[in-house]
């Protein structure tokens, strides 16, 4: 395996931080994402000083159009952030990123199931994270909070609830995603121990309005144009306003060092589709795809992968999210600060109707 190397800040770069650290500056990583750009609508209408990272300037319209979701003053609270061109995993455009900054919000991060994209998931999920605890670490920061998944929590034992206790294994069969965020959540707990005080959340699935073509948007823009299939898998799922405020009190609050589960409800595909469906005035799902199916397909899907070239659509690993049922426990958070979730009956009505607010 290549030798990761990553960058630490001089002692030259931490002094200049300090000079010019005047004002409490938020920053976040991920913000043209599904959860940073919730976040960041969250943060701007509690008047935050906000500065947030893009890569490119098409990605600030998904921003937009999830404020305009929420408020007709969507233009007034996006000029609010302060947007840097940079990316967590070229160094050298991450060093004015940090002037200022207090607190940063750690959401970006590569979601794959395509084993093919395993090496580039290292290097975003754990190099990219370890640059930015990296320059947390030179700078002060005071509270780092990252969003990781239940994708690196531990398995369940003898079929129990998981909780935020179930240690991780890589001999369990991880996939790699699981392995990076894992990874991630290691560089996170170095900034712990280096005097930076963190919170991990560890969202389910997470359902929210702005992106449609992408990961569980697809759930809405599949069903709308009637897609008749389900699995009986069982997974817990989450709404992005509820993974936002949870972040946003967690990181305010006196809690530190410790991770969160973050799931509304254990669900199964089944009941999400047949929700969705009904909000957006569709008939529901009725064809019960099983594991022998879809790991048939996936062969198939391997094939024609191999042939034209193009992105695998069903993998191994996917095959076993669709199917798998595991039941999560956010008993700690709801003690720890008395959060609670919005059912997830009531995030899917919500998504749906800014679904149909675009189409």
């Amino acid at each position: 395996m290549r030798k990761q190397r990553y960058f630490y800040p001089t002692k030259k770069t931490t002094l200049a931080t300090r000079i010019f650290r005047i004002v409490t500056m938020i920053l976040v990583t991920g913000g043209t994402g599904l959860v940073g750009s919730h976040l960041l609508y969250q943060l701007t209408s509690q008047n935050k000083q906000v500065r947030a990272i893009y890569r490119t300037s098409e990605s600030l319209d998904s921003v937009k159009k999830v404020f305009s979701y929420f408020t007709d003053n969507s233009e007034a609270l996006f000029s609010k952030i302060e947007w840097i061109k940079a990316d967590i995993t070229d160094v050298p455009s991450l060093e004015k990123v940090f002037v200022n900054v207090k607190v940063v919000y750690h959401v970006a991060a590569l979601v794959s199931f395509n084993p093919k994209e395993y090496r580039k998931m290292r290097q975003v999920n754990i190099e990219g994270t370890a640059n930015i605890v990296n320059y947390s670490i030179a700078c002060n920061v005071q509270k780092f909070c990252f969003v990781s998944s239940i994708a690196a929590i531990g398995d369940s034992i003898n079929n129990e609830v998981v909780t935020e206790e179930n240690d991780w294994s890589i001999e369990s069969g991880n996939n790699g995603y699981s392995i990076t965020k894992h990874g991630a959540e290691m560089e996170v707990w170095r900034a712990s121990q280096e005097g930076v005080d963190v919170v991990i959340v560890n969202p389910g699935v997470i359902l929210g309005a702005g992106f449609w073509d992408v990961n569980t948007g697809q759930l809405f823009s599949k069903v709308a144009k009637g897609f008749k299939y389900f699995t009986e898998g069982i997974t817990g799922f989450v709404g992005v306003t509820d993974v936002a405020k949870s972040m946003i009190n967690l990181t305010e609050s006196n809690v530190k060092n410790q991770g969160f589960i973050l799931v509304s409800e254990n669900i199964s595909f089944k009941e999400v589709f047949t929700e969705i469906a009904k909000n957006l005035e569709k008939d529901p799902p009725t064809i019960n795809i099983s594991k022998t199916i879809t790991s048939f397909l996936r062969r198939i899907d391997a094939i024609r992968s191999f042939i034209t070239g193009e992105k695998r659509l069903i993998t191994k690993d996917s095959v076993n999210s669709l199917h798998s049922k595991t039941y999560y426990s956010s008993k700690k958070i709801k003690i720890s600060i008395g959060f609670e979730f919005t059912p997830i009956k009531s995030v899917i009505k919500e998504v749906c109707a800014s679904y149909k607010m675009d189409y």
